[in-house]
């Protein structure tokens, strides 16, 4: 699907454009190249983590933490895909390339990147290493990353033992905090990538000391495999990898052919095979002689038995560099499909075309954006978004079931995690949330990565909202997967926002619709939009019980879990990203009746569903109650109890704010596409007024504009008045996830015998729900940042600049909408960007990050950030989550350029 989308972009392009911007980005070597097929076939698709993930765990008691570990992975075949240091593959995962460096000192070699399990961490499952991402290209034809490794010995233990000391209420123990990074005791090692062609790719390895003092020796050793597929499967054919002389390997594979790499620098060439240590881990007989770990082996523990100079399924070479106080050394390599003579005569000039090529690519894309500090903020958050592109591969069936060669699983799998989920057999390049802490997809994450890789790429953004509702993917009753640790959970639907955000974006990027697109992902949530009526409404009256949502600790109990705390629970915020998804569904439907009219139905049919969603929110029982709550002025889930009791939860939260997402305006030229849609619109108003009512300016002459919203003019206000006072919501750098009113006034609530509180937690989570590491209790998070700014754009395409609205609250200072969108954006971009003494808020409590220049130009992309500092907290490179800044920051001047 993604080269049919590739092919539509290129004849769109030879179209003529009137948008001088794009028309500079298709002009580009990049953009020329993207309209290609097979640029795509190699890239950063390795997984920084296979172990400790539910694919790899085979245990009886399915507790992936402790089944496979950090200790075990230098030793164990995978079976579901491939880990490694800054590297890539193909994008079927046979070949892969990574990095392994010792420092003389580790007992290991430095082959993956270390991290705290779920167990380990006093904020659950932490990488415990520094790497940034610094630049890619959308067909990766140049890619560029850092990565900072110690000289002295790296701190495994002190890292575990220290955080195992902390509580909840401390903070996370970080390498940093050891000191081993101090005085410049450290290399820096740029890792690059450029490709000459799609089967030739240029590798640097640029390495500095940044001691004034120390001369180091550093070991570096580039290291290829085969990914093992002829353990898991009869009659799998083995590949080979053998040496043809000093500096040239050789690979075979069944299905990829036959690749050279050549290296520039002199060192032994050690070979083994990616296969198991069976003896190791299992105390059991090997299948081989030379074994997966041979190579860690024979560098760190000299045992020349582990390894051999000949062929094997896994190489390196073994470069041994000793690097003066200050200095840096390069180094040089080269994989082509053809055999090369000369492998490093055009090294330098290829590399710096591919360089200047990718500043070209950026300078056009970035032309609206006139700040320095923005532009290296969005041109790395775009960098890690297209570093977080993994090989992901999952049969649940035969994980399940086990495979040929090998013991049958214990017979309590076939009753456990994601047993109802067979149909899943994935095997695709999919966008991850953050390839060491979540290095599995996630539906809704993948929403927002979409929409983010549509700016750069629209192509793949579609193939990956496309392959997600496919039979592979999607569950037969409709329900999208959510994560591998539970397919079957919930997650907001998001899916068909980003659907049409993407299929817009596509349109203004390549001048044409990819209508074919829209359709075949309609279809499909179709699907999706009937689970969630048919399971997620209890009570058959449009108030929706979706759950925790993935906003994991958020309520005052798991929300997953409400029934065994003896209540039915009627979300605000379930109910709200239905209605926002029945208006979506209903956009896309009066797109689609332009080609064809049959979609009116369909239109007509979402109109509907939403009308009875709003209505249904202001009127649950049928008594004029509703999840509006008229003293507060504000939205709040409810309960029912056990003991017959109807409660709200007044506990101010996003829940009561995400009912803004709902709102779509109707232009008049797009209803006059759909006359059996007004027909239907004109019946509702006169039979059903109470529904009619919830359409704004639905009669009035000469009005061109219909708002459909869960909130009046009013309500919005009030939602706004509460969202933008300093003493609620509003951060300096954005919406806080809870109300700071909490943090005087916890929120408690009585249920029989037990007792639950909230409070306004700004930082780290210090409950054990969803095992601890994230918080939606007080924190900022982006993607919520995001959709309040894009909603906040709707509202005011309707009402215009004659609506204002006092920002922040109680400034005296009145704001348009649009200017409130701009100005929330501008707080969460103080997130990130230096202010007048250089300094960032993610980076908050963090002297020598924040001073040093060798570290303070570097952007983190985390989870989520401190509502009160800013100070970035979770998953350190949640790139496709937290990177929609670079989508903000673009969104922010197209709406100045009034596009």
């Amino acid at each position: 699907m993604e080269e049919k989308q590739a092919k539509s972009a290129k004849e769109a392009n030879q179209k003529q454009l009137h948008d001088p911007q794009v028309e500079s980005i298709h002009q580009t070597a990049e953009g020329k190249r993207l309209e290609e097929t097979g640029w795509k076939k190699w890239g950063p698709y390795l997984s920084y983590r296979q172990w400790g993930t539910v694919r790899e765990d085979y245990s009886a008691s399915g507790d992936a933490w402790r089944s496979t570990t950090h200790e075990m992975a230098r030793s164990k075949a995978w079976r579901w895909g491939e880990e490694g240091l800054g590297g890539f593959c193909d994008d079927k995962q046979n070949l892969c390339f990574a990095w392994a460096f010792w420092n003389g000192r580790d007992p290991i070699l430095k082959e993956r990147l270390f991290g705290l399990t779920n167990y380990e961490g006093n904020h659950g499952e932490d990488v415990k290493e520094l790497y940034y991402y610094l630049d890619n290209t959308p067909t990766h034809s140049y890619m560029k990353m850092l990565y900072k490794y110690p000289f002295g010995a790296f701190p495994y233990e002190q890292l575990i033992d220290q955080n195992a000391q902390r509580t909840h209420q401390d903070p996370e123990f970080e390498l940093m905090d050891t000191g081993i990074l101090d005085n410049g005791q450290y290399f820096d090692i740029v890792i690059e990538y450029a490709k000459n062609n799609i089967e030739d790719i240029l590798i640097q390895l640029t390495v500095t000391n940044r001691s004034s003092d120390t001369k180091e020796r550093l070991h570096i050793l580039p290291t290829l495999w085969f990914r093992n597929c002829w353990s898991w499967e009869l009659q799998a054919k083995k590949p080979a990898i053998h040496a043809v002389e000093n500096n040239h390997l050789e690979f075979t594979h069944e299905t990829l052919g036959t690749y050279h790499f050549y290296t520039e620098s002199s060192g032994a060439f050690l070979f083994c095979d990616n296969e198991t240590n069976n003896q190791k881990l299992y105390g059991s007989a090997n299948d081989s002689t030379y074994l997966k770990d041979g190579i860690n082996e024979y560098v760190i523990h000299d045992n020349v038995k582990a390894v051999n100079d000949k062929s094997g399924t896994k190489a390196s070479i073994h470069i041994i560099e000793n690097i003066e106080p200050g200095a840096t050394k390069t180094l040089r390599f080269r994989l082509s499909q053809k055999a090369l003579t000369d492998p490093f005569k055009n090294f330098d000039r290829i590399y710096k075309t591919r360089l200047e090529e990718t500043d070209h690519y950026y300078e056009a894309l970035q032309e609206i954006v006139p700040d320095a500090e923005e532009k290296l903020i969005q041109r790395q958050a775009l960098a890690g978004t297209l570093w977080s592109k993994q090989f992901y591969h999952y049969n649940v069936s035969k994980w399940l079931q086990g495979d040929p060669t090998a013991p049958p699983p214990p017979a309590s799998r076939k009753e456990g995690r994601n047993s109802e989920w067979q149909n899943i057999d994935n095997m695709d390049i999919i966008s991850m949330p953050d390839k060491w802490e979540y290095p599995w997809y996630a539906t809704w994450d993948l929403a927002f990565h979409a929409v983010n890789f549509a700016m750069i790429d629209s192509a793949f953004a579609k193939n990956q909202l496309y392959i997600i509702t496919h039979d592979w993917y999607m569950h037969a009753n409709g329900q999208l997967p959510a994560y591998e640790w539970d397919f079957g959970n919930v997650n907001p639907p998001v899916h068909a926002w980003a659907t049409w955000r993407v299929y817009k974006i596509d349109e203004k990027n390549n001048g044409k619709a990819d209508t074919e697109f829209l359709k075949a992902v309609y279809h499909k949530l179709l699907l999706n939009f009937t689970w969630w009526v048919n399971r997620k409404d209890a009570e058959r009256n449009n108030i929706f019980e979706g759950g925790f949502l993935g906003l994991d600790n958020i309520g005052v109990f798991d929300r997953n879990e409400a029934t065994a705390h003896g209540v039915q629970l009627e979300q605000s915020d379930a109910t709200a990203w239905m209605a926002m998804f029945a208006l979506n569904m209903m956009r896309i439907a009066l797109e689609l009746c332009k080609t064809d009219l049959v979609y009116q139905d369909m239109a007509s049919k979402f109109f509907e569903h939403f009308l009875s969603i709003a209505y249904a929110m202001e009127n649950v029982k049928g008594d004029g109650e509703g999840l509006w709550d008229e003293e507060d002025e504000f939205y709040y889930d409810q309960i029912r109890t056990k003991y017959g009791e109807n409660i709200r939860l007044k506990l101010r939260s996003i829940v009561g704010i995400i009912p803004l997402f709902a709102v779509e305006v109707i232009d008049e030229a797009s209803l006059q596409q759909a006359p059996e849609f007004i027909k239907r619109m004109n019946w509702l108003y006169e039979n059903k007024p109470e529904l009619a009512s919830l359409v704004s300016r639905w009669k009035e002459q000469n009005n061109t504009l219909h708002l459909l919203s869960l909130l009046r003019g009013h309500r919005m206000k009030k939602i706004l008045e509460r969202m933008l006072d300093e003493n609620e919501f509003l951060s300096p750098y954005g919406v806080r996830s809870v109300s700071k009113y909490h943090k005087d006034h916890p929120y408690s609530l009585k249920i029989g015998d037990f007792n639950y509180n909230v409070a306004y937690t700004p930082g780290e989570s210090d409950s054990n729900m969803f095992g601890g590491n994230s918080n939606w209790r007080g924190p900022i998070w982006m993607p919520i940042n995001f959709l309040i700014v894009e909603s906040l754009q709707r509202f005011h395409f309707y009402y215009g600049n004659d609506f204002k609205v006092e920002c922040p609250t109680g400034s005296g200072n009145y704001m348009t909408i649009l200017e409130i969108s701009e100005f929330l954006a501008c707080r969460n971009l103080q997130l990130f960007a230096a202010d007048k003494d250089g300094r960032r808020a993610f980076l908050n409590g963090d002297e020598k990050q924040q001073t040093d220049p060798n570290f303070s130009k570097y952007i983190l992309f985390h989870e989520y950030f401190h509502g009160d500092t800013g100070k970035g907290l979770g998953a350190s490179h949640q790139t496709g989550w937290t990177g929609i800044i670079a989508k903000m920051i673009q969104s922010k001047y197209n709406q100045k350029r009034g596009k």
